[in-house]
């Protein structure tokens, strides 16, 4: 039988967004890491527009953070929260803050360890929704059921992202203007030089 958490999921609306903060805000009141954010905003074009998109943990399925963590100290629940190290055991290394594709784990040096969203499980695994999805005005975060999501906009809600050859699949959703297609998010494909044109840095 699935538990609560495993029946919704978080997601991120990027159209929905109107850079008001209040996720930042209502995250940083958490009672593990009081004070300190684990969510922030991002521009999305900066040179043609003030547009801003949420960006937070997007728990995958088979974390790379977890995977090259030396000192097993990034854990996965069995209802797919990935979780900030821990503190006996984490080692402040930041093989996690490199491995992760969407750039999210932060190593705090002050305490040599990595925090990152954990989807506020002292919430949702009681039946609270998350910090950040009780707050936005706009609804750019949500918390529930893909089922009613998808109902309630005309995006589709999309957890399938393409990194070079690996395919990942996450917790959290991005709800897009595609088809429920995984989108390449292959970071050579952003360059403005091909890796083949490129030149030696000069001494």
């Amino acid at each position: 039988m699935s538990t609560w958490l495993e029946e919704n999921d978080l997601f991120i609306d990027p159209q929905r967004c109107i850079g008001c903060r209040a996720c930042e805000a209502a995250c940083a009141e958490c009672d593990t890491h009081r004070g300190v954010p684990m969510i922030h905003l991002e521009p999305l074009d900066r040179a043609e527009s003030v547009k801003t998109g949420p960006t937070l943990c997007m728990h995958c399925d088979d974390p790379a953070c977890a995977a090259v963590c030396p000192a097993d100290a990034i854990k996965r629940t069995d209802d797919g929260v990935v979780q900030s190290s821990l503190k006996p055991r984490c080692i402040g290394c930041s093989n996690c803050q490199i491995a992760c594709p969407f750039g999210v784990p932060k190593v705090y040096r002050a305490r040599a360890q990595m925090n990152k969203c954990d989807m506020c499980y002292d919430r949702t695994s009681v039946g609270l929704k998350p910090m950040c999805a009780t707050v936005c005005p706009s609804e750019a975060i949500f918390f529930g059921p893909k089922s009613v999501v998808e109902t309630q906009r005309k995006n589709k809600a999309n957890n399938q992202f393409i990194f070079g050859k690996q395919k990942i699949t996450t917790k959290v959703h991005i709800m897009m203007d595609t088809s429920e297609d995984p989108v390449n998010m292959d970071i050579v494909d952003f360059m403005s030089v091909g890796i083949e044109d490129s030149q030696p840095w000069e001494m």
